[in-house]
């Protein structure tokens, strides 16, 4: 027997014990094996999908991740949460994370109470406790399970699975709050959140699949893959055009190209001290 084959094994026992289960749905990969697992194991009725928008992310991963549990077969719900109410998210410090994820899991935590289930799942995976991530101290004080981790599945293993389950997102890329383009101390609001969540929809749109702005003020860095960077300089012009329309004066080009949590490679001493913070409030 395979490792993986074991993992699914412990994965099927560990959900027939709940019985009953949301899953916090995004339309990603991971989220996406939590939720078709679930629905193998307990069947349509038991397992409701909750799609939670934010004005962090994007109006159109919400809707897709909609139409995605739909085509499923499960049950939809859709709700919100308003991150930039929050001050101390809007505050945007390591800590902001924590902050994040603790007024996500405390919602769906009210929804499951609500609505009668017993058990909240989410998708992180063993790969999210190799990062910062203080994420997982809000989660663990929610009581929100990781059924992934818990199996002990790694972001390789849950990619061949989707797989396996003919899952259309099984190579999809990873998405993540809005919040990570900005660099920590820069305080959010709604316009510079849309002002780079706009650029980066333009950059998709011209053939940029793997993109971030990442937010200076008024610079933008652009991060695409390395071998994306000279078709990029190609269309400089029309980029320079676009993004000084959104607001920006300057446009700059990440020569070590698209890479996930550039805006935490600075910070390792506030990101520790963050760490050493969270655990000392545990």
């Amino acid at each position: 027997m395979t490792e993986m084959l074991k993992k699914n094994r412990r994965l099927s026992e560990t959900l027939r014990e709940m019985g009953r289960v949301m899953v916090a749905f995004s339309g990603g990969v991971d989220s996406a094996v939590v939720l078709k697992r679930a629905q193998q194991e307990l069947g349509d009725d038991n397992v409701l999908a909750v799609v939670v928008n934010s004005e962090l992310f994007r109006d159109s991963e919400f809707d897709a991740a909609v139409k995605f549990a739909e085509e499923m077969g499960v049950r939809v719900h859709q709700t919100e949460i308003k991150e930039l109410e929050n001050p101390n998210i809007v505050a945007n410090t390591p800590d902001s994370w924590y902050y994040s994820k603790k007024l996500l899991y405390s919602h769906l935590n009210k929804l499951a109470e609500e609505m009668g289930y017993p058990y909240v799942l989410d998708g992180m995976i063993m790969d999210d406790e190799e990062d910062f991530r203080p994420g997982l101290k809000a989660r663990t004080e929610e009581g929100i399970r990781s059924v992934l981790q818990e199996t002990n599945f790694y972001k390789t293993e849950v990619r061949a699975l989707a797989k396996e389950l003919n899952l259309p997102v099984w190579n999809k890329l990873a998405s993540c709050s809005l919040a990570s383009r900005f660099p920590y101390g820069t305080k959010l609001n709604k316009r510079i959140v849309e002002q780079v969540n706009q650029g980066e929809l333009y950059l998709k749109g011209i053939g940029f699949e793997e993109v971030r702005v990442r937010y200076h003020d008024n610079v933008a860095r652009i991060e695409v893959a390395a071998d994306k960077i000279i078709e990029l300089l190609e269309k400089r012009e029309q980029i320079q055009h676009k993004f000084v329309s959104l607001g920006f004066d300057y446009v700059s080009v990440d020569l070590r190209g698209y890479r996930t949590g550039s805006m935490n490679e600075v910070l390792p001493e506030v990101s520790a001290s963050a760490e050493q913070k969270l655990a000392a409030n545990a």
